[in-house]
């Protein structure tokens, strides 16, 4: 496998024949951002019309809801997507846990559930430093509460 300095490359066979989809620097850059200088609460990612990258859909403020972040999730379409959730933990503190939550709702078209099914763990990979992953179907498969559950159990 030969990947571009800037990119890293993730297996999807499309049409048949083997092809790669991308991870640009950019949307790697989109990650580190929230990740180190706290400057998004979150980034939702698409594969892109032509399924060749992996690219940045929205970003949110560090002051953006969770309600905000999930209305902001297609009710009809596959997404990847990494949340950073503050939370003050059972011993009373403060704490911040990366998750990474691949979006694929049971409406969405068979295709793309696939697409994404195969991507998901390289390009899950290729964001260090996140803590939890979660696989939703259903938005109850990633409540609050859900995340909230999960980072208080480390």
């Amino acid at each position: 496998m030969v990947a571009a300095a800037a990119a890293a490359v993730l297996p999807w066979g499309g049409g048949g024949s083997p092809a790669w989809i991308e991870v640009p620097e950019k949307s790697k850059s989109a990650f580190w951002e929230l990740k180190r200088r706290k400057v998004h609460r979150y980034v939702i990612f698409k594969i892109d019309d032509r399924r060749e990258e992996i690219v940045v859909e929205k970003t949110g403020a560090p002051g953006e809801s969770y309600d905000d972040f999930t209305a902001s999730l297609p009710a009809d379409d596959c997404r990847y997507a990494v949340y950073d959730l503050d939370f003050v933990s059972d011993d009373n503190c403060r704490k911040s846990k990366i998750f990474f939550i691949s979006w694929s709702p049971s409406v969405s078209r068979i295709r793309a559930k696939t697409i994404y099914a195969v991507s998901r763990n390289q390009f899950r990979h290729e964001l260090d430093g996140v803590h939890f992953e979660i696989q939703a179907t259903d938005p109850d498969d990633m409540d609050l509460e859900v995340l909230r559950g999960r980072a208080n159990r480390t």
